[in-house]
């Protein structure tokens, strides 16, 4: 199996780079893109290719049943996953492992950090740790994020130039697409789906075969067909929370990363705040469309008011739908959980009015769902009050 590499984006992300106006976050893009990229990828494409002939019982790993976690951003994805990952039938990449796809490397960072261990006394574990409170503190209080830390599938395709995570350094939402995989021509949209079934294939034989991946992606929503076509067998989680939560939460996130970038144009990060808007209504929609098309696949729909009050009983429910069953040591955990907190609550509130959100376009666009998930109960009291005088 080769490594995938888009050079459509790449291209276009050197175009996108020679538009900015900060001398110097041009010159570290240009680093990044010219200079960083195309070393890490040539790097791990060889050692992908290597891993099929240093690890022969990698080609008789299946991927069967993955169970993948979706939803709009900032809708309780993580808080699904992370119940989830404590059962031991499921593996999930953590961010490390995102970023060196292949086995190979894989399995050398593991021998390195056996002997930082034993032999080094974790000087390289502390060297780390510094790194990633300079890289990841900014924006822990909103994300909390970690080498060791499962993260998003999606990060994979970074150094593939084809991962949505490239919008928290260039912010093109009006000329970068990563959400819209399944509008992609056939031959394009297959060469990504099965680059990341083999990258889910190494991790499987890393983690233990018999084990079910679990994904959890936001982002996906915007494929779902896609992980049908490459994984027809697959499982879906889709989380659903207050859109006057979600998307304004989902913006400040992406607002506190440009910011850290330098000095954007605020013109910009309003285009593209008002595209990232648009593709939040999608993000709601579209899913359920796709699964409305595919009744045999198995689908559990969950409300995070519920998750985060019941986690127990909501989990159980989600394995009831599908097909599996929960194990003691996995229902012991469940009881935990649920003994320790009642209430998974964000301290941050976020106000539509701060991103010139419409509270009364959001309703209309989603109307069947807040119909569905009764989120007009949700609404402050301040909040409805102005709803009320503007439509009196």
């Amino acid at each position: 199996m080769f490594y995938y590499f888009d050079f459509t984006v790449w291209l276009k992300l050197l175009r996108l780079v020679g538009k900015e106006q900060n001398q110097r976050q041009r010159r570290g893009l240009y680093k990044l893109l010219l200079l960083h990229i195309p070393l890490r990828a040539t790097v791990t494409a060889v050692c992908f290719f290597l891993d099929g002939i240093l690890f022969p019982g990698l080609w008789f790993t299946r991927v069967k049943k993955p169970v993948f976690i979706i939803g709009h951003a900032r809708s309780g994805t993580t808080l699904a996953h992370r119940l989830m990952s404590a059962d031991e039938r499921f593996s999930a990449f953590k961010y490390y492992e995102l970023l060196l796809p292949s086995l190979l490397q894989k399995k050398l960072v593991r021998l390195a950090a056996w002997i930082d261990a034993h032999l080094l006394g974790r000087v390289l574990e502390r060297k780390l740790q510094a790194w990633e409170k300079r890289k990841f503190g900014p924006m822990q209080h909103i994300h909390k994020m970690g080498l060791t830390i499962p993260e998003e599938d999606d990060l994979m395709y970074f150094n593939s130039c084809a991962s949505g995570f490239w919008l928290t350094k260039l912010p093109y939402m009006s000329e970068l697409d990563f959400f819209h995989i399944d509008q992609r021509p056939a031959a394009s949209r297959r060469r990504m789906m099965k680059f990341y079934r083999e990258c889910v294939r190494r991790q499987l034989y890393l983690n233990g075969s018999d084990r079910i991946h679990l994904s959890k992606n936001p982002t996906y929503c915007g494929r779902v067909e896609s992980l049908l076509e490459a994984f027809p067998d697959a499982r879906f989680v889709v989380l659903y929370r207050n859109p006057y939560e979600t998307i304004p939460s989902l913006l400040k996130l992406l607002n506190v990363g440009w910011k850290l970038q330098g000095n954007l144009s605020q013109e910009r990060i309003r285009e593209s705040n008002e595209v990232m808007t648009g593709l939040s209504y999608e993000t709601y929609l579209y899913p359920l469309e796709v699964l409305a098309r595919h009744p045999e696949t198995p689908r559990a729909v969950v409300d995070y008011r519920r998750l985060t009050t019941d986690p127990r009983g909501t989990i159980q429910d989600v394995y009831r739908d599908l097909g599996m069953q929960i194990g003691p040591a996995y229902a012991a955990f469940l009881d935990a959980e649920a003994a320790r907190t009642r209430k998974h609550e964000t301290e941050h509130r976020y106000s539509l009015a701060e991103f010139g959100l419409d509270d009364r376009e959001i309703r209309d666009r989603l109307a069947p769902l807040f119909e569905q998930f009764q989120w007009d109960d949700d609404v402050p009291a301040a909040q409805q009050k102005n709803k009320e005088t503007a439509h009196a």
